[in-house]
């Protein structure tokens, strides 16, 4: 009915139903409710008939309502910092949490760290520059204080992160995107992002 305001969704909890990167359904007593999640929340909430709850974002748009699940409050938060940049909308936001860790990505826009920020697949200079600057000084101290206590990944686990994104964007199965991955660190440790997706990439073409 014309007028009426949407139900705004905040938290949902009920049995995972199915589960493909980026989407999930949560089946609520019988109810399956559409989401799309960050990979971060993708890989930690386990299996088809596990038991789960979420945080919720409810994104209206005229004609359109759209739910966005986290794992955390973290990621939740800066799903909502980011789309509130002018330019980023939710597609972009998921992207950019489903590219580094929550932690890593508070780190990276507190420094500014362009470079960092750049290596997430589907951000480009100017997009990394407007986050960083207008994200810098509008994190909540909640949100450093979660960054702070977590664990900063080695450079081996983050290339290995990095990797996996971008071949799960670029349609990979998880499965044999993890092969080639560990496959190519075994041989190359030391290789750099881009040289490690080329040959990462071409092994997979063959």
């Amino acid at each position: 009915m014309e007028g009426v305001p949407p139900v705004v969704i905040a938290r949902l909890a009920g049995t995972l139903a199915e589960k493909t990167p980026g989407r999930i359904i949560i089946d609520v007593q019988g109810v399956g409710y559409n989401l799309q999640v960050p990979l971060s929340t993708f890989y930690v909430i386990g299996d088809a008939g596990t038991a789960v709850t979420l945080r919720v974002h409810t994104h209206v748009r005229e004609d359109v309502i759209a739910l966005y699940g986290f794992a955390t409050g973290l990621e939740q938060e800066l799903f909502e910092r980011l789309i509130s940049i002018s330019g980023i909308g939710p597609k972009l936001a998921l992207a950019v949490l489903s590219g580094m860790e929550p932690p890593d990505l508070v780190r990276a826009i507190s420094s500014q760290d362009v470079a960092r920020l750049t290596s997430i697949p589907g951000i480009g200079k100017k997009t990394a520059e407007r986050i960083g600057l207008e994200l810098k000084d509008r994190l909540p101290k909640s949100v450093q204080a979660a960054a702070d206590a977590a664990k900063p990944a080695s450079a081996e686990d983050q290339l290995r992160a990095d990797l996996l994104s971008a071949l799960l964007n670029l349609g990979y199965q998880r499965q044999s995107a993890d092969k080639a991955i560990e496959k190519e660190l075994k041989v190359a440790p030391d290789a750099t992002f881009e040289q490690a997706l080329r040959s990462v990439l071409r092994a997979l073409m063959k």
